[in-house]
């Protein structure tokens, strides 16, 4: 197994557990990941959505083996039952996307992806579904067709439903950890923009519940832009409620032909269409180099944003350190 990032091929994976309240639970999934040959890039919690995103990148067969190590780890630690959140999940490890940097190629993920899939069913019993590149049938190439139903949804159709059952290990998906979707894709971009209504745009933090309006206007914003309802090419949006102001949640997944600055634009008009403002943006997670603009609107209007800690390219030459 190559130690380090100096072999040829780099490859970053990026699992969101579902568990956004609990650092300390979070920090020893993560302290489980710690593997030879895979620098720890990112981690957040994100209590409003009950959810954590790590990333981590490095050599293909030393990232497969952190990433599995985590689902194991997540699978002890979170029990489904007694959590609930605002983002859809179907495991206490949801999702586990592989993704190429250099020197591998997005076939190449979906290989490691299918292989990581049986580690974790051999391993700690948990069945997996593959999605997107890695799908093994052509009605899970979306990740929110496999999502359909949630925990809750699948639980009960899994052992009935043959349609429902698992890629890999089942039928029945197991009791307090779900299932795990992983996957192989491209470079996905996690943005989100919050609304206020026009008189509360200076003071959007402080209100302690965003007015229906806002909410109403997020949805249909999210309505008009995603791409499965012919909006923005690679854009999926949902529009909710965190911490009682409207946002519009959205998944960039080809930034290349849908720029970031093009679906900035396009939020910040419908919002003023549907009478409210675009306040600030938000990246949970990293992004690639060849996404970031430096001076662009939709970049200034993330708080505090410090490309050094955000672009995944810079953030290689600085990881941090593991949680102890």
């Amino acid at each position: 197994m190559p130690s380090g990032l100096n072999s040829d091929a780099v490859i970053e994976c990026v699992p969101n557990f579902s568990e956004g309240t609990d650092a300390a639970k979070v920090a020893q999934i993560v302290a489980a990941m710690q593997v030879d040959g895979v620098h720890l890039l990112d981690w957040s919690l994100d209590a409003a959505h009950n959810r954590s995103v790590v990333t981590i990148a490095g050599s293909p067969a030393a990232v497969v083996e952190s990433a599995v190590r985590g689902v194991g780890r997540a699978a002890q630690l979170i029990d489904l039952t007694r959590q609930n959140g605002v983002h859809p999940r179907i495991g206490a490890a949801d999702v586990v996307p592989f993704v190429p940097v250099s020197g591998f190629s997005l076939a190449e993920c979906a290989m490691l992806a299918r292989q990581a899939g049986l580690e974790i069913w051999r391993r700690y019993g948990v069945p997996v579904y593959f999605y997107e590149a890695a799908a093994a049938r052509p009605d899970r190439i979306n990740l929110e067709d496999v999502r359909r139903g949630q925990f809750e949804g699948l639980r009960d159709s899994a052992a009935k439903d043959a349609a429902r059952r698992p890629d890999v290990g089942g039928p029945e998906i197991h009791t307090t950890a779900g299932a795990t979707a992983v996957g192989a894709r491209r470079f996905l971009i996690a943005y989100n923009i919050y609304l206020a209504s026009p008189k509360a745009a200076g003071q959007a933090a402080s209100l302690p519940a965003a007015a229906q309006s806002d909410i109403a206007a997020a949805r249909a914003i999210a309505r008009a832009i995603r791409a499965s309802a012919g909006g923005l090419h690679g854009v999926k949006a949902i529009g909710v409620s965190v911490n009682g102001r409207a946002q519009v949640s959205m998944n960039i997944t080809d930034f290349r032909s849908t720029p970031m600055r093009q679906i900035h634009a396009a939020v910040r008009e419908l919002a003023r269409n549907h009478g409210a403002i675009a306040t600030e943006g938000e990246i949970i997670g990293l992004i690639p180099q060849e996404a970031y603009e430096a001076g662009a609107d939709w970049v200034r209007e993330i708080p505090d944003f410090d490309p050094e800690a955000k672009v995944l390219e810079r953030k290689l030459h600085h990881p941090m350190p593991w949680p102890a």
